[in-house]
């Protein structure tokens, strides 16, 4: 499968939920992280084919 973009490489995006933000929903951090990371991969022109988002998650309730 070619990728949109003409990419050479693919990527997933993947989310996780800072302590700071655990007790708020969708956290900020999680949208700032997206935001980042999908410029991220399109400035590198990478093909980001899925995301996974732990939101909810911290290494504190692992």
């Amino acid at each position: 499968m070619k990728s949109p973009n003409n990419a050479k490489y693919s990527a997933a995006l993947y989310l996780r939920l800072s302590r700071d933000d655990e007790n708020f929903g969708d956290s900020i951090s999680i949208k700032t992280q997206r935001i980042v990371l999908q410029k991220f991969a399109q400035d590198n022109v990478l093909f980001a084919f899925d995301e996974y988002v732990d939101d909810g998650w911290s290494g504190t309730n692992f």
